[in-house]
């Protein structure tokens, strides 16, 4: 009784640092994005993303539509990652940061596949894969550190 006890810890853990992970992802997105604004002599489309995301937080609708985009377009390959750090263990946050970038840039070719000679695109690509390993370091701080359906030795004994 005790094991599933835990399992279902880990399944709440793993579903709270996705939530919150993907919610600091889309923050950095906007940071990254006004910081590439604010570089000198940056192309006038950052100036124009750099801006956008104030819609974002001036219409709350429009706020919670992207969160839950981000949730639908990322979902299926983080539970794919978190599946597999939990059955084998894996810990480490360099880890669980690919995961989050590869999980963010499939997300991202999801919702815009087009051209691939196209310069902002990859531009844009680079930002949220860079935002995809934040979250991804904050998905370790939150549930990748213990990941594992198996309890520690020492908590059985215990």
């Amino acid at each position: 009784m005790a094991m599933v006890g835990y399992v279902l810890k880990r399944i709440l853990m793993v579903l709270a640092g996705y939530l919150v992970a993907v919610l600091v992802g889309l923050i950095a997105v906007v940071t990254i994005y006004a910081i590439l604004s604010a570089v000198p002599n940056a192309p006038a489309y950052f100036d124009l993303m750099g801006i956008t995301p104030i819609a974002v937080l001036v219409v709350p609708p429009l706020g919670m539509f992207v969160y839950f985009l981000t949730i639908v377009v990322t979902g299926m390959q983080t539970l794919v990652f978190a599946l597999i750090a939990e059955f084998f263990s894996l810990r480490s946050f360099w880890l669980h940061m690919l995961f989050g970038g590869v999980a963010a840039a499939a997300g991202f070719m999801l919702l815009w596949p087009g051209a691939p000679d196209d310069p902002e695109r990859w531009a844009d690509m680079g930002i949220v894969v860079a935002a995809g390993l934040v979250a991804g370091f904050v998905y370790w701080l939150i549930a990748g550190r213990d990941a594992g359906f198996r309890r520690p030795l020492i908590e059985r004994l215990g």
